[in-house]
């Protein structure tokens, strides 16, 4: 079955990026989201800058959830903390058959926005750096590509994405590459948060990446604990990071530079709060967490 319509619940950074790739590859697409966003991609459409591309992709925009009828495949990513509320208000208008891919930061947003809605939603892991410049402007940092977990319309997910350019993999392990994204994620988004510097400036302070294997190691423990299998060295992929993407912020730094409200308490508070159920320690998660919150609060 081939997906055509797509549309993009929660047209952030992510949802845009990939929203857009589909949509130079003549996929009909349309996002929903905020009103000065859909404002300036009607009238202009989005403008989508990466290395080697930097234009204009005509896509349809909403901001009211009914512009999700007819969608045959549906790219949720809005922030963890709506998932469930973008879930009931987009229930009305999902077709029977519509695929729904989660694009989100988190480990558990497919198995909460599953049972809100009462079906099947797919997974995924996104290795995208990406940042909204601007009001209909997505800026795209490096890589973008996918790892979903299988089901009926895997494979035609994996033909879309890759006509589009976008790499897409099929694990059996999906749990595993999201709480991986998870311990990448817990080391440096408050990190960066806190101290507004990118990676590649942020692990080049003295002591910085010593506190990153301490909440890599609290990570790998209430992971073993929870019965999860982790694939490779997170060590080292926390480490290759800061190389890759030495001048990306953190999502958390950039929500946090505009007075927006973090993904946070999904992030490093998701690592404390299994760790309580689970009877393991996470001191150094719990301290980034209530720093970032603190942070947050003031803003």
């Amino acid at each position: 079955m081939a997906l055509n319509r797509i549309a993009v619940m929660g047209a952030g950074a992510v949802g845009c990026y990939y929203g857009a790739m589909l949509g130079r590859a003549g996929h009909p697409v349309t996002l929903i989201g905020r009103a000065q966003h859909v404002e300036a991609v009607r009238r202009s459409g989005l403008r989508l800058q990466t290395s080697a591309f930097d234009g204009h992709v005509k896509l349809q925009a909403s901001t009211t959830p009914d512009a999700l009828r007819g969608a045959e495949l549906v790219l949720f990513s809005v922030k963890s903390t709506d998932t469930e509320a973008a879930g009931k208000a987009m229930a009305p208008y999902l077709g029977r058959e519509a695929s729904i891919l989660t694009l989100q930061n988190g480990v558990d947003n497919a198995e909460r926005l599953a049972a809100t809605l009462g079906r099947e939603v797919i997974p995924a892991v996104v290795y995208c750096a990406v940042e909204m410049a601007g009001a209909g402007h997505v800026r795209h940092h490096g890589r973008g590509e996918l790892v979903i977990g299988r089901s009926k319309d895997s494979a035609a997910i994996v033909a879309a994405f890759g006509a589009a350019g976008v790499s897409v993999e099929i694990s059996d392990n999906v749990a595993g590459t999201l709480w991986a994204k998870l311990v990448v994620n817990s080391a440096y988004n408050a990190l960066s948060a806190i101290t507004q510097l990118p990676y590649g400036r942020l692990v080049a302070n003295a002591g910085v990446p010593a506190i990153m294997g301490d909440v890599v190691d609290e990570c790998l423990a209430v992971a073993g604990a929870a019965g999860v299998n982790i694939p490779g060295d997170m060590h080292e992929a926390v480490r290759r990071i800061a190389q890759t993407m030495p001048g990306q912020f953190s999502s958390t730094a950039q929500d946090l530079a505009r007075k927006k409200k973090t993904e946070i308490e999904h992030l490093n508070g998701f690592v404390v709060r299994k760790g309580e159920a689970l009877g393991v320690r996470t001191p150094v998660n719990r301290t980034l967490l209530a720093l970032v919150k603190a942070l947050e609060n003031r803003g």
